[in-house]
């Protein structure tokens, strides 16, 4: 692997708390990234808002303001792992898709290729940038734009299961399954958009719980104990 595309849940991140942060899980996450850049692996990061904000479960306000809600919610999140990730030793930068003053800089392809080069970690933050995308859909857009490798998706839950285990005890997980029976059988890995995205551009991907020790690493490595989504 050279580029990698890594998506870390915003609850995971949250720990027990699940909301906000848990800085001991985050410290943890920027220590398995280190060892992936000092391999000189290219590491591009999508974090989720859900420790702070679920627009499509807010019944109150109009759907285009709950996604704005949450497209900064992604921001936020960056703007902090960006900085315990500095404190590790590494270099970042955040990429956003709107203007965000000078917390971050504008999206291009031609920017985040440089920002690679000179052995940085690219936060991509904000989405789509457009409201009815998820950062699912972002993280996939992204991974395709950048010509990923893959795309490994850090999550509470440890892999893709035939049906939620948080409801059925006697759900299995799969050690591999493909794009194309994900969305046949609604599996719920990403949301549909993304899911038709990695299948049109055989972008790989790699679901794992970030809570697991290495996980990062070994999942990477190709030693892990999640589900592979074949292409």
């Amino acid at each position: 692997m050279k580029r990698i595309l890594l998506k870390l849940s915003g609850e995971a991140l949250a720990g027990e708390k699940k909301t906000g942060f848990d800085e001991p899980t985050v410290t943890e996450v920027a220590r398995q990234v280190k060892q992936l850049v000092d391999k000189e692996i290219q590491v591009g990061i999508v974090i989720g808002g859900g420790n702070f904000w679920r627009g499509r479960t807010s019944e109150t306000i109009d759907r285009t303001k709950a996604d704005q809600i949450g497209m900064l919610a992604t921001v936020m999140n960056c703007i902090y792992v960006s900085e315990i990730f500095r404190s590790a030793g590494m270099k970042t930068q955040i990429l956003t898709p709107f203007e965000c003053g000078s917390m971050t800089k504008l999206f291009s392809k031609d920017r985040a290729n440089k920002y690679f080069d000179h052995g940085m970690v690219v936060f991509f933050a904000g989405g789509t940038g457009h409201p009815y995308f998820s950062t699912d859909t972002g993280i996939v857009l992204r991974a395709v734009e950048m010509e990923a490798d893959g795309i490994y998706l850090a999550k509470a839950i440890d892999g893709v299961y035939d049906s939620d285990p948080k409801t059925n005890p006697a759900a299995v997980k799969y050690q591999e399954v493909s794009i194309q029976e994900v969305i046949d059988r609604k599996l719920a890995v990403v949301d549909l958009t993304a899911s038709i995205m990695c299948m049109e551009n055989k972008m790989p991907m790699y679901v794992f719980g970030l809570n697991e020790e290495n996980s990062i690493i070994d999942a990477v490595a190709g030693e892990f104990k999640g589900t592979r989504v074949t292409v």
